[in-house]
């Protein structure tokens, strides 16, 4: 059974400047320090990206992985789910939810559904969660302010 997770941080930017930097997966590598490698399979005809494959080392777990991206129109909602299951996951779906605070700020949601394929005690599993929220959006806000 996969387990989910929901984390909220808000980051002085507008949503557009927010959803400028997840949507720059070339770029991920630069903030994202588990990740090696990041590569945009294929597009939309809009130019943003429909399947893009990681290369992630996390120390004693690594993994490489291609996520399906779908994007709300206005950007308020870019979601993704594992295109295929990988060494380590069965199941991986996520969203980013963005919110005009209408003071120059948004508000990020970040959702993810992670089921392991391999067996892990709770304590680690809740810390590698843990870890991957905090950087997920700790990372982000940091690479979004940073260019604001």
């Amino acid at each position: 059974m996969a387990d989910s997770s929901t984390q909220s941080i808000v980051i002085d930017a507008t949503p557009e400047q927010v959803a400028s930097v997840i949507c720059d997966f070339a770029a991920y590598p630069e903030w994202v320090t588990a990740l090696r490698s990041v590569e945009v399979l294929t597009e939309y005809e809009d130019g943003y990206a429909a399947e893009v494959t990681f290369a992630l080392d996390a120390g004693p777990v690594s993994d490489e992985y291609t996520a399906i991206y779908e994007y709300a129109e206005d950007l308020t909602r870019i979601e993704w789910q594992l295109a295929r299951p990988s060494k380590m996951q069965k199941v991986q779906n996520g969203a980013y939810d963005l919110v005009d605070n209408g003071n120059g700020t948004t508000t990020v949601t970040y959702t993810l559904e992670v089921e392991l394929a391999i067996s892990m005690l709770g304590m680690f599993k809740r810390k590698a969660e843990k870890a991957i929220m905090d950087a997920a959006l700790g990372g982000l806000k940091k690479r979004v302010e940073g260019q604001a």
